[in-house]
């Protein structure tokens, strides 16, 4: 199994968003006192787990061990942040319950938040139930988490509220990319682009 991290700056992270072409002008999904801002983030591939700029796969449909290729943004833990991001799912032969989206709580050395796709489209969140529907291959589906530590924690898809669930208070961090859950499984290539964040 092999183990990968790089620390990149938030300059080159700004850089690499720009490879990708967004799908539509970026903005918050609860508007009103954000500010911008892009933090530091590390690459994290583990077993067949590969990433070549925003694009995240896992290349074997192994069922067991620690199978993912992520990008794991800044620490936080406090005030309210909001994470926007487009994904497309170009192939999934044969893979399915792989983790798309993580809010990790760093307090609590676990997953708080995974959002999680299954073959034919379904999104949910793991351990809890359907969020949305349609996230089939080629579709360009986009995700929005709004985070106030402390209070709760909101989930958009394609601009829509799809979920709200407390927070506990701590630290927190976004990931994205594509990660094998317990009772998930590869092969599966997906795309990211339009990557953006607020504080306030």
């Amino acid at each position: 199994m092999k183990q990968r991290f790089r620390a990149l700056s938030a300059a080159a992270a700004v850089a690499a968003v720009l490879t990708l072409a967004a799908p539509s002008a970026f903005a918050e999904v609860e508007p009103g006192g954000w500010t911008s801002y892009s933090p530091s983030f590390s690459e994290q591939e583990r077993g067949c787990g590969q990433i070549n700029g925003l694009t995240f796969q896992l290349t074997c449909s192994t069922g067991s061990g620690d199978q993912r290729a992520e990008r794991r943004y800044a620490t936080y833990s406090s005030g309210s942040r909001q994470f926007e991001g487009y994904f497309k799912i170009t192939s999934m032969s044969g893979g399915t319950r792989i983790s798309l989206k993580q809010t990790f709580n760093e307090s609590a050395a676990g997953p708080y938040f995974m959002l999680a796709v299954e073959s034919g489209g379904r999104l949910y969140r793991v351990g809890a139930g359907t969020v949305a529907n349609g996230a089939t291959v080629g579709t360009t589906v986009r995700v929005n988490t709004v985070h106030v530590v402390g209070s709760t924690h909101k989930t958009y898809i394609n601009g829509s509220l799809k979920q709200t669930i407390s927070s506990p208070r701590g630290s927190f961090y976004d990931k994205f990319g594509s990660y094998r859950t317990d009772s998930g499984k590869g092969p599966i290539t997906v795309q990211w682009s339009g990557v953006n964040f607020w504080r306030k």
